[in-house]
């Protein structure tokens, strides 16, 4: 995160160039309204302190007025919060700050709405390796945090327990990142069940978690998991990953087999109208509602019904609300999906509407101005 002697190599240049003309002119306290043109959960935090770490540098104060607290609704167009200081410190900082704040309060709101439609389901956040560098892996943990914190205290959710780095763990209560095994572990074992047993005899007090897609066996290879360690089983202890590509149907489905083990179970999701997207998260190929209950139902005949299912690959907020329309019997779900797909909604704005005091702003912002009290 750019510290004070980086931020003219790091901001807008015409920021720069309106900072060297305040200070030769004279400088004005002035009044930002920060906002964003879509609804988001208000997720100010590491913006908020990175500007007071550059005021505190700098000598200076800024006046920080959060209109919402952390994790609230704001709906397009809203101000978030109003930011008031000196020009010449706050001009060559806009670059800087609004990286912080729009793409987190975008990320929160995803994982927000995914924890909503999944309360009985606990999420790992496994997006490090999507992020582009450090700094945004540290933005989107934060962010699923404070989605997670949201939608607790909105419908009780379990939320997101865990991420995948320990470099962000804190956010979520832990002291390392979570996780067992990549497919790369898999293929290096040469079968599922040796992996497994490589894991356990490494970690022996963890529990485990078991990819089991690699051999395109997913329910082959949980059951021989199952049946070589029963007393994780039973402990609960045990779970096994579905992490199937979309370019092949989980073992032991098809088009018709996915929609009876569908109509066994929840005829009514594949009853009613159903989109294209959503046919295929119900009874597609890879990680489909189909085939979460297939598997659920494979463990449930072998008498592993303490065995957990964890799915990943994909899981949008829409890919979750399909699964809660289809029930899907899912324990955990690891996703990094909840990062923002259109970066343009990520995009949040400054306008200054104040200057020495006085309300002034660009035509069309006028919405941004302090109400009169």
């Amino acid at each position: 995160m750019p510290g004070a002697d980086d931020v003219t190599r790091w901001t807008d240049a015409y920021f720069n160039k309106s900072k060297a003309t305040v200070r030769r002119y004279g400088d004005k306290a002035v009044t930002y309204a920060l906002f964003m043109r879509r609804p988001v959960l208000c997720t100010p935090r590491l913006m908020v302190d990175w500007l007071k770490g550059i005021a505190e540098s700098r000598g200076v104060s800024f006046k920080i007025e959060l209109n919402y607290q952390e994790g609230e609704w704001v709906g397009a167009g809203e101000p978030m919060l109003y930011l008031t200081g000196p020009f010449s410190h706050l001009v060559d900082l806009e670059t800087l700050y609004l990286q912080k704040l729009g793409p987190a309060c975008v990320a929160s709101y995803n994982a927000y709405s995914m924890c909503v439609d999944l309360p009985k389901v606990a999420f790992l956040a496994m997006d490090a390796r999507h992020c582009a560098g450090t700094e945004m892996a540290n933005i989107m943990a934060y962010a699923a945090s404070v989605g997670s914190e949201a939608a607790k205290r909105k419908v009780g959710a379990i939320g997101f327990v865990g991420n995948a780095t320990d470099a962000t763990a804190h956010y979520f209560g832990q002291k390392k990142g979570l996780g067992t095994m990549p497919h790369a572990l898999v293929g290096y074992a040469g079968s599922t069940v040796r992996a497994a047993e490589m894991f356990r005899e490494t970690f022996p007090d963890e529990p485990l978690t078991v990819l089991v897609d690699y051999f395109g066996r997913e329910v082959s290879d949980a059951l021989d998991v199952c049946r070589r360690f029963p007393d994780l089983v039973e402990a609960g202890k045990l779970g096994v990953r579905i992490d199937t590509p979309g370019g092949r149907y989980v073992e032991g489905l098809d088009p018709p087999a996915a929609y009876a083990v569908l109509e066994r179970y929840v005829p009514e999701a594949v009853r009613g109208y159903r989109t294209e997207t959503e046919l295929r998260y119900l009874v597609g190929t890879g990680v489909s509602a189909a085939a979460v209950w297939h598997m659920r139902e494979s463990l449930d005949k072998e008498g592993f019904r303490k065995c957990k299912i964890v799915a990943s690959s994909g899981f949008t907020p829409e890919k979750c609300r399909v699964m809660a329309l289809a029930n899907a019997p899912i324990d955990v779900i690891g996703t990094g999906s909840y990062l923002p797909e259109r970066w343009t909604e990520t995009y949040a704005t400054a306008d200054i509407v104040a200057y020495d005091g006085e309300p002034r702003v660009k035509v069309g912002r006028e919405f941004l101005l302090r109400p009169k009290k």
